[in-house]
Order: C-alpha cells, then structure tokens, then sequence
C-alpha cells in the first residue's frame, strides 16, 4: 500500500488553487463514506513519482491528513494539456 502525505487547504476557490500549484502543491479532495468532503492539498512530484507506479491508479492508498490515516482509491486526476503538472485529484474514501 501506497503511503501519501496530505495537509488540510486552509484557503478555497481559484486563486487559491493557482497559489498553490504556482508553489508546487497540488489540490485535491477526498469525499465518500460517512464523513463529509475534505479539501487537501499534495505534494507534486511525491504525486508524480508514485503515479508512475502502476498500483497507484488501481490500489488501495494510505493518505495521511494531519496525522490521520484514511484509506482512498484515486477517483479521477486533471492533468495540464501540455506540462508534465498536475491541477487536480480526486480521491475516494473506502469505509
């Protein structure tokens, strides 16, 4: 299993987004289960290093949300048109 870092975004909306990915973090969202959503942000290249494993689109990840561990499957990812950068992840909550 897969082990990620994640912190709770603290900020919300576009330009909060663009800031982010400009200081090479990229958003993400985890929803599903019992719990409500929860809007994270990830480290780019520990994401770019792990998708080139190919576990990482069909197995169970470990994200770790300050401190917390939650089990996810990665829903869908949006990717730039041109760079090798990523602009969004959406992940799964597995009860």
């Amino acid at each position: 299993m897969l082990t990620i870092n994640a912190d709770i975004r603290k900020k919300k909306g576009t330009r909060a987004s663009r800031r982010l990915r400009f200081t090479n973090r990229v958003p993400a969202i985890v929803y599903g289960g019992i719990e409500g959503s929860i809007a994270i942000e990830l480290d780019q290249n520990a994401i770019l290093n792990n998708q080139t494993k190919e576990n990482f689109y069909s197995q169970i990840l470990a994200l770790i949300i300050d401190g917390i561990m939650t089990t996810v499957k990665v829903q869908s990812i949006q990717r730039h048109p041109f760079k090798p950068k990523l602009i969004h992840i959406d992940f799964i909550r597995l009860v």
